[in-house]
C-alpha cells in the first residue's frame, strides 16, 4: 500500500478522490481514525471506510459508483405479495445497534466482515448525533416481535449512504429497502448510495455512475436540510 496516502491523525483532510487507485478500485487512503468528524468529512466527499480487523483503516472512493434513485426501486411480484402481509411491522431508529450486529453476523457467515467492534462504536456515535439511522423489520406472529431484517446508513443533506442490510426471513431486507425508499421519496431525498456494484443491488434497480458525477451530486445536495425529517420518524 505504498502508493496510497497515509492520513495524519491530527486533522481530517483527505486527498482528492481523483487520486484513488484503479487497482484495487477506489482505494484512496489508509490510517487515521473513526472519529465522527473524520467519518462525516469522508462521506461528504464521497469516501467511506472498508477494512477487516487485521488491516489498518482503509478509505475508498470507487469509480464507477453504485447508486439507487429512490423512485427507481424494482419491486418484484413476490415482494409485492410479501408487502401485503400483515405479520410484519416496520420501524425506524428503534434498534440501531441490533441491526448493525445482525449485519455483522450476516457478513461473518459469508467469510468476513468490515463491521468491526470499532466500526460499531463509531456508528453508534453517529447515531447518537442523529446522522446514522436504521430501518427495522419485525415479524409479529409470535407474542414477542422478532427482528428479522433491516438496514442502516447515514443521512446527510438529501442523500442516504447505505451501509449494509440483513435478512432472517425471505425478502425482509427488501421490505426495509422498500420502506426506506418510500420515506425518502416523501422527504424528497435525491439518492441512495450503494457504494459498489453487486448483482443483487442491480436486480433492485441500482445503477452505476461515474465517480465525478456522484461527487458533483454530493456537492449540490449534501447540505440540503432534509435529513431533519428523520427526527420525526419513529
Amino acid at each position: 500500500m505504498s502508493d496510497i496516502v497515509w492520513l495524519n491523525e491530527s486533522h481530517n483532510l483527505f486527498p482528492d478522490v481523483s487520486q484513488a487507485l484503479t487497482e484495487p478500485d477506489g482505494l484512496l487512503a489508509a490510517g487515521g481514525d473513526l472519529s465522527s468528524s473524520r467519518l462525516l468529512e469522508a462521506y461528504r466527499n464521497g469516501i467511506f471506510p472498508w477494512y477487516e480487523e487485521d488491516q489498518p483503516i482503509l478509505w475508498w472512493s470507487p469509480d464507477p459508483r453504485c447508486v439507487l434513485y429512490p423512485d427507481q426501486l424494482h419491486i418484484s411480484r413476490s415482494l409485492k405479495k410479501t408487502l401485503r402481509r400483515s405479520d410484519y411491522q416496520i420501524t425506524f431508529d428503534q434498534a440501531f445497534i441490533s441491526v448493525m450486529q445482525h449485519c455483522a453476523e450476516s457478513r461473518h457467515d459469508q467469510g468476513g466482515t468490515w463491521i468491526t467492534p470499532d466500526m460499531l462504536e463509531a456508528f453508534e456515535q453517529l447515531h447518537a448525533l442523529g446522522v446514522a439511522h436504521s430501518v427495522e423489520v419485525w415479524h409479529t406472529e409470535s407474542e414477542q416481535p422478532q427482528l428479522v431484517g433491516g438496514l442502516y446508513g447515514i443521512a446527510m443533506g438529501s442523500v442516504f449512504f447505505g451501509e449494509s442490510m440483513f435478512s432472517r426471513r425471505t425478502d425482509a431486507s427488501k421490505i426495509a429497502l422498500y420502506k426506506l425508499s418510500q420515506e425518502l421519496l416523501a422527504w424528497n431525498f435525491t439518492l441512495i448510495d450503494c457504494q459498489v456494484h453487486s448483482d443483487h443491488m442491480e436486480s433492485l434497480g441500482a445503477i452505476t455512475i461515474e465517480r465525478q458525477q456522484f461527487v458533483s451530486h454530493l456537492e449540490k445536495y449534501i447540505d440540503d436540510p432534509r435529513q431533519s425529517h428523520w427526527n420525526h420518524k419513529s
